[in-house]
């Protein structure tokens, strides 16, 4: 269900690309080079978060697109792990919403995943910041609350995470996936 949404929205575009190449090229990338990100992109990036399943067509997630150096540079001291903001061109931090559906998480994760693919088919490198963390409340918390207070983001919304991008300054080799053995079971987990 997900690929089909994804693919309607690749094949819009004129330069089709394989949907299949474009999840094998996909990495995380924390070097940039110094080139500004069209609007146009930055724009279709926010599109592949609008269109990406939702638990019930609910509008549980939102985005919010930063482009300002000095906000990224404040980002990348948050809490978790992502000093790389401070070398990104844009960033888009995804909200969820639980006063909206309880699937808030699933829906703003699934929307992560299509911005990552949509940039990659851009060209772009991009690198993933968990900000909420489930198995560490108290983490997920000032985690959370430091975005928050940066960002001006109401209290009812929760903040899954920052993806931030730009043309990547290195290109990683190809990656080895693990076994199809090892994560795919059959008809029963010991099948």
């Amino acid at each position: 269900m997900i690929e089909c949404h994804l693919v309607a929205f690749l094949l819009k575009r004129r330069d089709k690309v394989n949907l299949k190449e474009i999840i094998q090229n996909r990495r995380e990338i924390t070097t940039f080079e110094d080139k500004d990100i069209p609007d146009t992109v930055i724009n279709e990036l926010v599109d592949a978060a609008t269109l990406a399943p939702s638990g019930n067509n609910l509008p549980s997630r939102e985005c919010i697109v930063i482009r300002t150096k000095e906000t990224l540079e404040h980002l990348a001291k948050t809490p978790a792990t992502v000093s790389w903001l401070k070398d990104v061109k844009a960033a888009i931090v995804i909200t969820g919403r639980p006063d909206v559906s309880k699937y808030w998480l699933q829906d703003s994760s699934i929307a992560c995943g299509f911005i990552w693919l949509t940039a990659v088919d851009h060209g772009l490198g991009a690198a993933f910041g968990a900000i909420y963390h489930a198995q560490d409340l108290a983490e997920s918390a000032k985690r959370e609350n430091y975005v928050r207070k940066t960002l001006s983001i109401p209290s009812d919304r929760r903040i899954t995470a920052i993806l931030g991008f730009g043309y990547p300054a290195d290109h990683p080799g190809a990656k080895t996936p693990p076994e199809n053995s090892d994560l795919v079971h059959y008809e029963t987990f010991n099948g």
